[in-house]
């Protein structure tokens, strides 16, 4: 446990920089990180070095991509809980991860009502989710799962640490 803990020293205001501009939306260009560079004065090069720096330093988790659905012709999505038997987790996991519908998939600890314990995301590009739902309820053999359908989005952002 002690090695996940990270004490924050101060960053370099190069750091600083790079920090208030990916923590943002970068610009959908052929060359996102030269465009990141020419927000904050530095070239792509140098924005990418810094990220590599605030990565091994512990940082930065993970930099990447969020799915804007309904931009992208989704029409719907689902978040499908399912009850996954223990020693199936593993191959459950493997075989949902397997679709090209299914954006997010993870197992959940403690499970949801002590039994939905694999998580998806399912998107579907019309109004029948629940044909994608049955394909992957076959091939997982699992048939007890919980579907949360999305309604409206309300709020897609990721936080914002550097003002």
């Amino acid at each position: 446990m002690r090695d996940k803990i990270y004490v924050m020293k101060s960053l370099t205001s190069k750091q600083k920089k790079v920090a208030r501009v990916i923590q943002k939306d970068m610009a959908v260009v052929k060359f996102p990180f030269e465009e990141a560079g020419n927000l904050c004065g530095l070239t792509g090069a140098e924005v990418l070095d810094t990220i590599r720096q605030l990565k091994g330093k512990g940082y930065v988790r993970k930099l990447g991509a969020i799915l804007r659905h309904q931009k992208a012709g989704y029409k719907k999505n689902a978040l499908v809980a399912w009850a996954a038997p223990a020693e199936h987790v593993q191959n459950a996991g493997k075989i949902f991860a397997s679709f090209p519908f299914i954006s997010h998939c993870y197992e959940r600890k403690p499970a949801f009502k002590k039994r939905y314990n694999v998580f998806t995301m399912i998107h579907s590009h019309d109004e029948n989710i629940a044909s994608l739902i049955t394909e992957a309820a076959t091939a997982a053999g699992i048939n007890d799962y919980l579907i949360l359908e999305s309604v409206k989005e309300y709020k897609k952002t990721s936080p914002e640490y550097f003002k």
